[in-house]
């Protein structure tokens, strides 16, 4: 499995449940050392915010906008961040699991150490992003956009990434063997020393002008 391969969130064995403030959050505030769990975090704008050995477990972010947000040793739970805006993020030792991530916007994120473990991330925004040891296990990554990301490290373990978009983003040394799609925004270049499984192969023919004769 290549969550072996993947740094895990250092946590205190015992973490206190802890609220965000009633009067929202503001840019630079910092958070650590808890759980915060079943609520619903809802419009919020910030820049900054940095969270710290946090446990978000069951809850919903609504009408977000944190750009810059820092999360370190930090864990999703069976959250819902979809269309939430965490552009330019720096994400360090950090898990999504089982989350709603549709359409979450990571433009530019820098992300360390991150495993994304059965997530629901149709139309995820991560163009031009840094990924370095990053794991995607049993996702739906349907049409996400990789557009110009760079890929260190990366692992796709049976995620569904039909119509997913790659362009600008060198896919060498990355197995792609095990996922499922009939179609990728890709070119010639950006597929060279990509690892697929020959039942893939007829996917990529067209993009040099092939013709598979069965």
């Amino acid at each position: 499995m290549s969550t072996s391969k993947i740094e895990a969130p250092k946590m205190p064995k015992e973490l206190p449940p802890i609220s965000l403030p009633d009067e929202g959050m503001n840019s630079e505030d910092s958070f650590h050392t808890g759980i915060i769990s079943d609520c619903i975090i809802d419009n919020q704008k910030a820049s900054k915010v940095a969270f710290d050995k946090i446990i978000f477990r069951n809850v919903t972010f609504t009408r977000i906008a944190m750009k810059d947000i820092e999360l370190t040793d930090v864990i999703f739970e069976k959250c819902d961040l979809s269309n939430v805006d965490f552009g330019e993020a720096t994400i360090h030792r950090t898990e999504f699991r089982n989350c709603k991530i549709i359409g979450m916007d990571l433009t530019g994120a820098t992300i360390r150490n991150v495993l994304f473990d059965s997530c629901l991330g149709d139309y995820v925004n991560f163009r031009m992003a840094n990924f370095r040891q990053v794991a995607f296990e049993e996702c739906s990554l349907l049409s996400a956009d990789f557009y110009e990301t760079t890929l260190q490290k990366m692992y796709f373990e049976a995620c569904k990434l039909d119509r997913a978009q790659f362009t600008g983003a060198k896919l060498a040394g990355i197995d792609l063997s095990s996922c499922d799609f009939t179609s990728l925004g890709v070119g010639v270049e950006e597929l060279r020393g990509c690892i697929i499984s020959r039942g893939q192969a007829s996917v990529f023919a067209s993009l040099f002008g092939l013709i598979l004769k069965e």
